[in-house]
């Protein structure tokens, strides 16, 4: 085990191509980053807010988690944003965007700000053990 720390240890970790833009988040009392299918995301106070992921696209970019009442406003505030051609749910902007940069900047301020537009309360996870909840049906033979 010691073996195996000391050779993680010894590794330096490359940053994130988008640290950069959750950074100005690190601060705040309810931030946390996590990893999600290959992405970085960020929650504030226990809502998932944006996530970043940096592969080919369409998973090249920043996805802003929001709830479907909320695309029409967003789009209209931020036109460079779209539907992601994969989760739907969420809105993307990818780095390919001329104004990638300051929007994905101004989408993290809102976020900051707690802009009721921006995030979504995660489902809660089913432990593979937990034996579901109601009638239990038995078969007598």
């Amino acid at each position: 085990m010691r073996e195996r720390l000391e050779k993680l240890a010894g590794k330096v970790q490359r940053a994130h191509r988008y640290e950069w833009l959750w950074e100005p988040l690190e601060s705040d009392p309810g931030f946390l980053l996590r990893a999600m299918f290959g992405a970085k995301t960020v929650y504030l106070d226990g809502q998932l807010v944006v996530g970043f992921i940096a592969k080919d696209e369409p998973w090249r970019g920043m996805l802003v988690c929001t709830e479907h009442a909320h695309h029409g406003a967003l789009l209209v505030d931020f036109p460079e944003l779209s539907p992601h051609p994969v989760l739907a749910k969420w809105l993307y902007l990818p780095e390919s965007a001329d104004s990638f940069e300051r929007t994905a900047t101004r989408l993290v301020e809102l976020a900051r700000r707690r802009d009721p537009r921006i995030g979504i309360t995660p489902k809660s996870k089913k432990r593979r053990n937990e034996k579901p909840k109601g009638k239990v049906k038995v078969r007598v033979s």
